[in-house]
């Protein structure tokens, strides 16, 4: 039997709103096919021809939790480079929208979890959800979150999250602008919000709104992105602990540092 979509795209609201939801509970992990159909639930939200014109998207998870992170095994030398890629061409797709994308996180939105959730315009979260960005403690650092953040919440705060590696709950989120409200039932916060504020507005105009609010951001990241990238892959890969801090991890065991 072949396995189930790792994503579920639909309509909602007579066709205008476009629901994406990550669909491999519970870790809802970000490995490469969840990647391609995400990218491909994006790119369908722009295709011509496709129905209503969208006044927005809605990116959420099924099961407990938002989003593990970015599959470990994936990160290792033979398929790093790969993964990096595709993840980062999907969160660029998603910054260059011209559609408005509303985020709802519970639960656990750890390292590619929490990039995915930065690269939409929105996020509502729950008060006990947990994001962060972890990588440090494996030894390794988030070439996306290190862009993304800092244009979010500005680079002291991000800099905190990002050496590290704490986790910090949706009521700390949203006092520090990651998220823009707090809710029990986020995905309803978001659809009340889609309601009240997207649904009966025009698409064109929401277009060029989605576009201006975020001019000149996806040209600031995606170089930015790039040299992280080969710093990633030409510098701290080649590196011993890297390498020991995510292979401990799939071990289940204690990283054996040797700073070098």
């Amino acid at each position: 039997m072949a396995a189930a979509a790792p994503v579920r795209a639909w309509r909602e609201r007579d066709g205008r709103l476009l629901r994406i939801r990550l669909d491999r509970p519970k870790a809802n992990v970000l490995d490469a096919a969840m990647v391609a159909a995400l990218d491909a639930a994006f790119a369908e939200a722009v295709a011509a021809g496709k129905g209503p014109a969208l006044r927005g998207i809605l990116l959420d998870a099924e099961g407990p939790h938002f989003s593990f992170g970015a599959s470990v095994e994936e990160h290792l030398p033979a398929t790093c480079a790969g993964m990096l890629r595709g993840f980062h061409a999907l969160l660029l797709r998603m910054l260059e929208l011209p559609v408005p994308i509303l985020v709802a996180v519970k639960g656990q939105c750890l390292g590619g979890g929490l990039e995915l959730a930065c690269a939409g315009h929105l996020v509502f979260a729950a008060p006990d959800a947990k994001l962060g960005q972890p990588e440090i403690i494996l030894g390794v650092f988030a070439p996306a979150a290190s862009c993304l953040l800092p244009e979010r919440i500005g680079p002291g705060a991000a800099d905190d999250l990002l050496l590290s590696g704490r986790s910090i709950d949706g009521v700390e989120a949203h006092r520090l602008g990651l998220a823009c409200a707090v809710a029990a039932d986020p995905e309803a916060a978001a659809l009340a919000w889609f309601d009240a504020h997207l649904a009966g507005r025009s698409a064109v105009s929401l277009g060029f709104a989605a576009r201006a609010a975020r001019l000149g951001l996806a040209e600031r990241v995606r170089p930015r992105l790039a040299a992280l990238e080969a710093i990633y892959l030409d510098d701290l890969m080649k590196r011993r602990d890297p390498v020991e801090g995510l292979t401990a991890f799939l071990e289940k065991r204690p990283a054996r540092w040797e700073d070098r």
